[in-house]
């Protein structure tokens, strides 16, 4: 049991400190329950509801001077049941995944009583007497309900798995193949992954818990643990081979080299049988279950020895005796299979035969068998007798070497290692029909282990062989063989020596003229095979297309669903994917989308699927050749856009995807619009509520690329309300997807600057989560670019000169010289945003810059002024004013004048010139001309871009009025600016002959003006 520690009395300490404790442990509670491997969205629930009780306690921390000694019981229980909750997620935080599952009830059940005791405590709070708010009074039952309505609890597949464990240990369930399942869904569970490395670590951190447990003085726990480790160490992945060797010689040299006869208890005193399940009846006597069960059934009520009288509800099992005639069994069997080997070299073919045959009735018994058989190294001994020469031997050795290998992959990688192994089982295709049917079966077990498929290919004849197979007429053989060939196919190596066998033309012509279940069959196979781009391109080249198409027309759902897995493969490959676009493959993909009375949701998520592959093709076309377009119609787009709210999340994560990469395409802006048009907006909305985290992100990112730019951003206004905002606010607190992250703050950023939306922001406390990403590296990975660029036009709203409030929060929370940095290293986007953003702090820097104090007495006396800022005048400060010179950002906006970026350096001119308005034009000239700005300014002249030529005129104008500035820059500005009264605009012309006549080039009354 997880350990607790004991929550200290709230009498002993203040109130107000208590609740200042309490709210530190919720935050560190929050904090930890992000590090919690397992049953991590039941503590992500805990966290959102202790993070709901914060503002509550910070209402209550107000009215301690009048709490009451009611107030302070429930303080108490607050106080207790928080620390517990933090004690326990800090301890989850560092347990072991599995040791985590196989506690998950005990951890769901505290949990549920924590957030009753909470609710509890809520419920006694003296509201009447405690002056509080009305909206925390609102906020304090809503807590409560949602805390009373929360139910923790093992999910399914955690409870099948205790389930499973119980069972196993009751029934002493030692078989290998038991194990390897329940560590297979242990790992799923868990998400680990299924390689033997990871699941042996995982194993072995799970041991080391036992001891921990035994540490904590917890003799109960370790020895459920021992029996769980018990359990699955009978698992494949628990120890390597060479463990297992040593562990099973050194028990076997022990026991000698003669069986044991049975001791006399070991027999049922009815049946003379050695017993399996021996139970003690209240006469004191031993007896098997099913033998006392039927003496009783039959109407005797006196023990069979004794003769007393039995008690019939008592049948306790004797677990003492059964271990005991077990390891009798297991010691005779183990003698057994040692000395059969030198049987199977006997000279005497009859002899071998029967042998097999009792090895074959041992390995049917339990796996356990199956492994000493494997260690006993059987392996190359079964495979040199598939040379003999009697048919009878090699079936029965093929029959074993199934029984071995089946769901072993020691098994299989003793046979690859064996010499000539594989080549003498590939040798039996060849031969009678029996033992064709038993090699391809074997081969296909083997197949499964990767390295043995490069050999079965590599063996000359197989793969013709295997082909012939696949088409003969009898079913499981044919069958076998071409599931074979699909599993061979994951080599590109094998699937060469396919298409020299003619097997892709086999294909061809069976999936035009053979009958449906071998069509099905076929279509399987060219779904599931690891085709290089090359074979790809050759099958629909040879015409596979036209075959696959119709089927999906025409066919039934099998056949259908063969043929569109077979397209959703082959248009992996942006060529074919193009061709099939081209054959009119996208109606007969959307027939079947939208078709929901013979469509399984199967069938629609495969051809939803292939649709994807299509979009993608779209997009990685060369513009050499002829255009392929998709989804032109707005019907078809409305429909697509209906079927989400219709179908399961892989159906609508692949349409969300298509629509997505289609925004990528040439024709994206069309797109976007009949998006638009079609309520997509709504839509996208509403699915980031989802539960499903894939398809959650994938519809943030989407919405993020339709708004993106601004142009339709305001005709989404009316689907944006309070809780989409909270949404996404949420999503990037707790996603842990950065591309998810960077597309929700993309969102943020391209939605309309309306007061409202940008106040439902505040209100959520989007600022600081923001500013957490860019100062706090978590913006490192392949979207880091991305996740910056949006954060940093996430805040630009914040910084707008028509609310002050907003500026000053987004000031005080550190935002100007994060952004003055960000001119430097961040990207060209990012230099933009944040250059706009320090535009707007620096329009309302004027309004804010203090007076300086003005000097009373005598001068002489007095200290020193204080010195103004060099462009306000007065006192300014970062935080206080948002002065740009404050913050050292004159120099970087300088360098970005320089950048390649015409945006990038209209967005930094922007901001200097805000440096020169109105009456600060000859503070702001002289603060520029030290810092080197006016020769670049100069440079914008000849720039392409327009705004930024008329920009940069608009900045000279200005500061050629003075006189110190015509000398010294004007000689160098003469040039660009002739050059711009001969092929300038309209206004431009006129701006430059202006700035021309401030210079004396041009008199005052040119036609230039």
């Amino acid at each position: 049991m997880l350990a607790l520690d004991l929550a200290t009395s709230v009498a002993s300490a203040p109130a107000s400190e208590v609740i200042s404790q309490m709210v530190e442990a919720i935050f560190e509670t929050v904090v930890a329950s992000r590090d919690v491997l397992v049953k991590k969205d039941t503590f992500k629930e805990l966290a959102t509801y202790l993070e709901r009780i914060v503002p509550i306690l910070r209402e209550l921390n107000k009215k301690t001077v009048s709490h009451s000694e009611s107030l302070n019981n429930v303080l108490e229980i607050l106080n207790r049941e928080i620390r517990s909750a933090k004690t326990m997620t800090i301890e989850c935080s560092k347990r072991n995944k599995m040791y985590l599952l196989m506690n998950c009830r005990t951890i769901v059940n505290h949990l549920q009583n924590t957030m009753g005791e909470i609710s509890r405590a809520l419920g006694l709070l003296p509201l009447t007497s405690l002056d509080l708010s009305s909206g925390i009074v609102e906020e304090i039952g809503k807590v409560r309900d949602n805390m009373l309505g929360a139910e923790f609890r093992a999910a399914i597949a955690e409870e099948e798995i205790l389930n499973k464990i119980e069972t196993g240990i009751q029934e002493r369930n030692m078989d290998r193949s038991y194990a390897n399942s329940l560590l297979v869904l242990i790992a799923e569970a868990v998400g680990i992954s299924t390689e033997r490395s990871a699941l042996k670590k995982e194993l072995e951190e799970f041991r080391s818990e036992i001891e921990n447990a035994r540490l904590r003085k917890d003799q109960a726990e370790a020895i459920q643990m021992e029996q769980i480790i018990a359990l699955l160490e009978r698992a494949d992945a628990a120890s390597s081979p060479e463990e297992k060797e040593r562990k099973y010689f050194t028990k076997r040299r022990s026991l000698g080299s003669q069986p044991l006869e049975p001791l006399q208890s070991f027999h049922c005193p009815i049946t003379g049988d050695v017993m399996v399940d021996p139970v003690e009846t209240s006469s004191g006597q031993t007896f098997e279950r099913t033998a006392i069960e039927k003496w009783l059934a039959d109407g005797n009520s006196l023990c069979p020895l004794t003769r007393t009288s039995l008690d019939t509800s008592i049948l306790r099992p004797n677990k003492t005796l059964r271990q005991s005639i077990e390891e009798w069994k297991d010691r005779n069997t183990m003698i057994m299979i040692a000395s059969m080997k030198s049987k199977l070299k006997s000279e005497d073919e009859e002899e071998v035969l029967h042998c097999l045959k009792e090895l074959l009735d041992l390995c049917k018994q339990r796996d356990l068998h199956q492994e000493w058989v494997l260690l006993e190294d059987y392996i190359p001994i079964l495979l040199q007798l598939l040379g003999v020469r009697k048919p009878e031997i090699r079936n029965q050795v093929l029959v074993n070497l199934f029984i071995l290998v089946k769901d072993s992959d020691d098994a299989k990688e003793r046979t690859a290692r064996a010499d000539n192994g594989i080549e003498l089982i590939v040798r039996s295709l060849g031969r009678r029909v029996e033992e064709r049917k038993l090699a391809v079966a074997l081969l296909l077990e083997l197949s499964k282990y990767n390295l043995i498929r490069d050999k079965i290919g590599k063996v000359q004849g197989s793969i013709l062989l295997l082909v012939t197979m696949s088409n003969s007429d009898d079913n499981q053989a044919a069958r076998d063989a071409r599931e074979l060939l699909e599993n061979l196919s994951f080599s590109d190596q094998n699937v060469i020596q396919m298409a020299k066998a003619n097997y892709f033309k086999h294909l061809l012509q069976r999936l035009s003229t053979g009958p449906e279940d071998v069509k099905v069959v076929m279509a399987s196979n060219l779904a599931e095979m690891e085709l290089t781009d090359h074979n790809k391109e050759s099958l629909l080249k040879g015409g596979v297309l036209g075959p696959l198409l119709d089927m999906v027309s025409h066919g039934d759902v099998p056949i259908k669903m063969g043929a569109v897995r077979a397209l959703r493969n082959l248009s992996s490959l942006p060529k074919n994917g193009l061709q099939m676009i081209r054959a009119g493959a996208e109606r007969p993909l959307l027939d079947l989308l939208f078709d929901h009375s013979s469509s399984t949701s199967s069938l629609r998520a495969h051809s939803a699927a292939t649709l994807m592959h299509l979009a993608r093709s779209v997009v990685f076309q060369e513009s050499s050749q002829a255009p392929a377009s998709l989804l032109e119609s707005d019907e078809d787009i409305s429909k697509l856009l209906y079927l989400i709210n219709l179908t399961g999340p892989d159906v609508q994560d692949s349409i969300i995807l298509t629509f997505h990469t289609l925004c990528q395409s040439s024709s994206a802006i069309n797109i976007k619009t009949k998006l638009i048009e079609s309520s997509a907006v709504q839509v996208l909305t509403q699915l980031m509520e989802h539960d499903n985290p894939n398809l959650r992100a994938n519809a943030v990112k989407l919405l993020s690329c339709l708004i993106e730019g601004g142009s339709e951003a305001i005709s989404i206004k009316e689907h944006v309300g309070q809780k989409c905002i909270e949404t996404m606010v949420k999503i990037i607190k707790s996603s842990s997807d950065e591309d998810e992250i960077a597309s929700a703050m993309g969102v943020i950023s391209n939605l309309p600057e309306i007061p409202q939306i940008t106040e439902w922001f505040v209100n959520a406390g989007v600022l600081p989560v923001i500013l957490n990403f860019l100062r706090n590296g978590k913006q490192n990975g392949p979207h880091q670019n991305q996740v910056i660029e949006n954060a940093v036009g996430a805040i630009c709203r914040f910084t707008v000169p028509s609310n002050l409030e907003w500026q000053r929060s987004a000031a005080e929370a550190g935002i100007i010289p994060l952004f003055v940095q960000l001119l430097e290293s961040g990207t060209s986007l990012t230099k933009t945003r944040a250059a706009l953003s320090l535009s707007r702090f620096s329009q309302s820097s004027p309004r804010l810059t203090r007076s300086l104090p003005k000097r009373r007495g005598l001068w002489c006396f007095s200290p020193p002024p204080e010195t103004g800022c060099p462009v306000h005048g007065g006192i300014c400060g970062i935080v206080s004013s948002f002065c740009l010179v404050e913050a050292d950002a004159v120099r970087p906006l300088v360098r970005m004048l320089g950048e390649p970026d015409p945006e990038a350096c209209e967005a930094s001119l922007d901001a200097l010139v805000t440096l020169i308005e109105g009456e600060r034009l000859q503070n702001g000239s002289k603060v520029l001309t030290d810092a080197d700005a006016i020769p670049p300014i100069i440079k914008l002249l000849v720039q392409p871009s327009p705004s930024l030529q008329e920009k940069a005129l608009h900045a000279l104008e200005r500061m050629f009025r003075l006189l110190e500035f015509k000398q010294k820059f004007g000689a160098s500005a003469q040039m660009p600016l002739v050059d711009l009264t001969q092929r300038g605009t309209g206004s431009m012309k006129s701006m430059a002959a202006r700035i021309l006549a401030h210079l004396n080039v041009l008199h005052d009354q040119s036609s230039y003006f």
